[in-house]
């Protein structure tokens, strides 16, 4: 999927339907000239309703959908008959959908499931028809209930990548390289930061036939939990990855110090961050001999695990998915 059809927020105006009104029927027949109130209910308004959809991947078909606006319901009418209910809209998803009010920035709800379904603006109520009105005291009642206005709110819907492993790493650390080198998966690659601009997932397989979804998110920078960089664009797409791998240049200067600036950024964004398992691999092993290897390895604290591995080669990526499947387990159990 190109990075031009891969729209993870938008923001809509989400109007829901007028509740139709009650209806002030007197029943009147040939044999009952002066029969008592009969009026039925108004119908509720339609409401505006999310719905989670496995087939989506990204939020393009709403990009220029601005304005969302459900049916009104109808009057009611005699013979307590009520009126019909609004038509609903409802907008499938992809997994993994949050629904933002724009008024109050609280988390209306979110999409896990396929065919979950969510109202994000409920419909007006219909209005009570003049028979619920009736009394012994005031056995014609002539007058019947308004129905309920519907809402207009704006909502943010925002995509967060549902992955089994995220790829954390600063541009150009060679994460899209292994996507490619390990699934089906096209991102662009170039020798220059930034290349990824938007989450390519990819399919990884795994040995029995088993496979496990891998998620290229854009390069971290130090200050992106501040929304430097890509910042908060990218970062929420973590937030639902399973197990994170760590992609550091085996050539880089200073691995430690990449290693705790790339943690102290998700710890800045979101401290729940540090609870999953993460895996630190250290790529473009190719560039180095082993004898780099074991002098990089000597200078990192002993309990620093990683593994080295090459998208280039294929050096070391059967231990990498042996690693990240086991962790996947570990996290499902």
């Amino acid at each position: 999927m190109s990075s031009s059809n891969f729209i993870d927020y938008v923001k809509i105006c989400s109007r829901s339907g007028r509740g139709g009104g009650g209806s002030t029927h007197l029943r009147r027949d040939r044999l009952t000239p002066k029969g008592g109130p009969d009026g039925g209910d108004g119908g509720r308004g339609g409401h505006v309703i999310v719905r989670g959809n496995a087939q989506y991947w990204t939020l393009l078909h709403l990009k220029y959908k601005k304005h969302v606006i459900a049916g009104h319901g109808e009057h009611g009418s005699g013979s307590r008959s009520s009126g019909a209910s609004g038509e609903d809209v409802v907008l499938d998803v992809p997994l993994g959908t949050v629904i933002r009010d724009v008024a109050t920035q609280s988390i209306q709800g979110e999409i896990t499931e396929d065919g979950q379904e969510l109202i994000i603006t409920a419909g007006g109520r219909g209005g009570q028809g003049n028979f619920h009105f009736k009394s012994a005291t005031n056995q014609t009642p002539r007058y019947a209930q308004p129905g309920e206005e519907g809402r207009e709110e704006w909502k943010i819907l925002e995509l967060k990548i549902l992955a089994d492993v995220g790829l954390v790493g600063f541009p150009n650390a060679g994460k899209s390289t292994l996507l490619a080198a390990v699934s089906a998966a096209k991102p662009k690659i170039a020798n220059y930061a930034f290349t990824t601009l938007t989450p390519n997932l990819g399919i990884v397989g795994y040995r029995d036939h088993k496979s496990f979804v891998m998620a290229d998110i854009p390069g971290i920078i130090e200050g992106a939990h501040k929304g430097k960089g890509l910042g908060h664009q990218f970062l929420r797409h973590i937030e639902r990855n399973s197990v994170l791998l760590f992609v550091i240049p085996a050539d880089s200067d200073d691995h430690l110090a990449t290693y705790r600036i790339l943690l102290a950024e998700l710890e800045a964004y979101d401290k729940a961050m540090l609870d999953k398992p993460r895996i630190i691999g250290f790529s473009k092993a190719d560039l180095v001999d082993e004898e780099l290897k074991k002098l990089i390895s000597s200078e990192l604290p002993d309990d620093f695990d990683h593994l080295y591995f090459s998208a280039i080669t294929g050096e070391g990526i059967r231990a990498l998915k042996d690693n990240l499947w086991a962790a996947l387990n570990l996290e499902i159990n």
